[in-house]
């Protein structure tokens, strides 16, 4: 699937860069995984997404605390049309599951 320059993913993807300049990013659209969880939703579009990113801005933070910076770096696409968003904040050097 190829993405359009325009793409929340893409939109959602450069802001994360430009807040956090993580050292490993994934930006992954999750809507096919939920067609029929809403009245008439297909899974299709960008509604569900997954961010798993690895950022030095975020050592010596709580989860709580890395969770709201990335809704406020996201905050335009939420307020939009994301319904839902699911993160995976680590600093470097922390084990990850992914």
């Amino acid at each position: 699937m190829t993405q359009e320059i325009g793409s929340i993913k893409v939109q959602m993807t450069k802001k994360l860069e430009q807040a956090f300049h993580p050292e490993r990013l994934e930006v992954i659209n999750e809507s096919h995984l939920h067609a029929g969880h809403q009245g008439g939703f297909d899974g299709s579009g960008e509604t569900h997404f997954r961010v798993r990113i690895i950022s030095a801005a975020f050592s010596g933070k709580p989860r709580v605390a890395r969770h709201r910076a990335i809704n406020d770096a996201l905050a335009e696409e939420l307020a939009g049309s994301v319904h839902a968003l699911a993160v995976e904040p680590a600093a470097p050097g922390e084990a990850v599951r992914w």
